[in-house]
């Protein structure tokens, strides 16, 4: 196959959406491990069921379905509830963007972006992308936006901050980094230089060039094949 796949990970409030609505309006396939994630706990799936035996419900809201903000602050203040809510999910969301990741290859896409808030925590999927994108920001914008974003004191922020690896830390990780500390035009032309790279990339040019082969030794086959009906 000439299709690749290309992680995309940031830190909270890096702002990780800028960078995927770019790619969106440019035409690039994004798979949301974030959205899956909400699909998974509906009541009609398998997460749910297990989700609620292990955490009560407490976590639900008037309407059945779960109460994402009253799970988040159980799994920010423990850790090990947090490791058990990933083991029950993480599974179902696999399976789900494997299913998006075969659309997007019949539908013959150059590369696939899987958009992962924590790929560089959990380390498994990073050996399936042959690129890893994170998007930075410095630590004081990262803390700014966040207060703002979320209307959280210092200590707060600092805290939903704290429980993610940090930026510089990924930043040695990634083998791009988009640098989202400046405005968003200067975001933009970062995304616009990567996606050029990505397409004009040339890892699987093998891979055309065994197609092409193929195919043109298809169509002198044929040709030999019609000349011999034919006389």
């Amino acid at each position: 196959s000439t299709m690749f796949l290309v992680g995309l990970s940031g830190g909270i409030a890096s702002g990780k959406s800028t960078v995927v609505a770019v790619l969106r309006e440019l035409g690039c396939a994004v798979i949301d491990a974030d959205v899956i994630a909400r699909e998974v706990v509906q009541p009609h799936f398998k997460a749910y069921q297990q989700i609620v035996h292990y955490f009560g419900t407490e976590i639900l809201l008037e309407n059945g379905e779960i109460n994402r903000e009253a799970l988040g602050n159980i799994i920010f203040s423990h850790p090990e509830k947090r490791q058990l809510l990933n083991s029950i999910t993480h599974p179902e969301i696999q399976k789900e963007m494997l299913k998006q990741i075969w659309k997007y290859f019949v539908l013959g896409y150059r590369y696939v972006i899987l958009d992962i808030p924590l790929l560089f925590e959990t380390n498994r999927l990073t050996k399936f992308m042959k690129y890893t994108v994170l998007v930075y920001c410095d630590p004081p914008t990262q803390l700014s936006r966040l207060m703002k974003r979320n209307r959280l004191s210092q200590a707060e922020a600092e805290a939903r901050i704290a429980s993610q690896l940090p930026l510089d830390e990924k930043r040695k990780l990634a083998s791009h980094v988009i640098d989202n500390s400046g405005d968003r035009e200067s975001t933009r032309r970062q995304v616009l230089k990567l996606h050029a790279r990505l397409e004009d990339s040339l890892d699987f040019l093998w891979a055309r060039l065994v197609v092409g082969t193929v195919v043109a030794g298809l169509g002198g086959l044929v040709y030999l094949l019609l000349r011999r009906f034919i006389s």
